[in-house]
């Protein structure tokens, strides 16, 4: 018979719920994670990893397997607009032998972390997707349907954790889910590319007309071409490029706008086709009366042009999971609701202070970008000052990390100490609220 209660349900299994998962199994909880999609898959998001993230992954246990599947360090910025092209190193995290972020597939790094979430103990439903969700004081109620099959399962917990895709609603939400396309709406563009040109360790930040993007050797000799692209535009590059599918089309214009595109895909052959989605939304969508607790980019979203969106994923779920495993909260957790609220109110504010200054430079630097009439007096400075971009990708959370070295080594060891801590308390049982 499957279980069916649980200390915690957590919606989708991308960086941000595994981490989550790893975590929370580690330190004893039951836990369900539920995915909709199977792995390994492809995904229309960025593969870089800053080295803030490494001793996270170190933590989590699989720091070897990234370090050895990744591509090649990551230790120059690129500016590619136009026919120019400016350089400049990337901040150097303050981590002997790990101060440079790298490159890894999501189809490899999520499947990396899932299994570990698996391994830890977590209760992995896949491919299942959430069909309703309901709430009483202390209890969730979440509807689950193997996909491919009319089998329904109804999970219990007192903790529910949405980690679901930003455009992956959940059924509350499905239905004020955009009906209509707006001109200035941003739509995800992504391909892999065998033989490109790209300079190891290059980090390139594209700016065209009308969007932004960006390239990178990842793991496997595999060049990955994004970008994001305006609505408007995207209609226009696809009159230029009759007979060519929207993905396509795209590729077009960013050769034709970007000389550094051009050069590098010059000889280079497509591996699989393009992918797409949107209307992307980037901001903040954490709120202190959220029922649910949110993390990845069910929380909030910066746009991808600095790259920070994994790692947002991944440290929110930390700050998440040290609030929730914290011994101060922990003696008030037999009181439910009041003890949840007491979390979410610690982490609404740990997650603002580490991660809207980041959504706000990302935002600033996404228009400047998709207008590049507008950025003419930075290009000029950037031509006597290329450092401007080592300074951007610090300010941009290249080598910070919201979680502290003791939070992380608190949330890694220990799980068995707390564990006992908690069973010897007369209302261990999560259930039992």
């Amino acid at each position: 018979m499957m279980q069916t209660r649980f200390d915690a349900i957590i919606i989708g299994a991308g960086v941000a719920g595994s981490t989550a998962a790893i975590l929370l199994a580690r330190a004893g909880w039951s836990v369900a994670l539920v995915e909709k999609q199977s792995f390994p898959r492809r995904k229309v998001c960025g593969e870089c990893l800053a080295a803030s993230n490494l001793p996270l992954l170190d933590a989590l246990g699989v720091g070897g397997e990234f370090s050895a599947k990744a591509g090649p360090e990551l230790r120059r910025v690129a500016l590619m607009q136009g026919k120019r092209v400016w350089v400049a190193d990337l901040p150097a995290a303050d981590q002997p032998g790990r101060a440079w972020g790298r490159a890894l597939g999501r189809e490899t790094l999520d499947t990396l972390l899932l299994n570990q979430a698996r391994a830890s103990g977590a209760v992995v439903l896949q491919p299942w997707s959430v069909q309703g969700l309901s709430s009483i004081t202390g209890d969730y109620r979440c509807e689950v349907r193997a996909i491919g099959s009319d089998h329904i399962e109804h999970l219990h917990a007192p903790v529910l954790i949405a980690a679901h895709g930003s455009w992956e609603h959940l059924p509350a939400g499905r239905a004020a889910q955009r009906l209509s396309r707006r001109p200035g709406d941003l739509f995800a563009f992504k391909a892999n590319f065998r033989h490109a040109k790209l300079a190891p360790g290059l980090l390139p930040v594209l700016s065209f007309p009308g969007g932004y993007g960006g390239m990178v050797l990842a793991d496997q000799g595999i060049t990955t071409l994004a970008c994001c692209i305006r609505e408007d535009q995207l209609e226009a590059c696809r009159r230029a490029s009759p007979g060519l599918n929207a993905g396509e089309a795209v590729q077009a214009y960013l050769k034709q706008q970007c000389r550094g595109v051009a050069e590098a895909l010059g000889s280079a052959q497509r591996e699989g086709a393009w992918l797409a989605t949107g209307p992307i939304n980037p901001g903040i969508r954490l709120r202190q009366d959220d029922r649910m607790f949110c993390i990845g980019n069910a929380a909030g979203e910066a746009h991808p042009i600095i790259g920070e969106g994994m790692s947002m994923a991944m440290q929110s779920a930390w700050l998440l999971c040290a609030r929730l495993l914290d011994p101060a909260a922990q003696a008030h957790r037999k009181l439910g609701e009041d003890w949840q609220c007491q979390v979410r109110r610690g982490y609404v504010a740990d997650w603002h202070h580490h991660f809207a200054p980041r959504l706000r430079l990302a935002g600033a630097l996404a228009h400047l970008a998709m207008r590049p009439t507008l950025t003419a007096p930075l290009l000029a400075l950037l031509g006597y000052w290329p450092d401007l971009m080592t300074h951007g990708a610090r300010l941009g959370g290249k080598v910070s990390c919201a979680p502290s070295p003791e939070t992380i080594a608190w949330l890694a060891a220990g799980a068995g100490t707390r564990r006992a801590a908690f069973d010897a308390r007369p209302s261990a049982s999560v259930d039992a609220f």
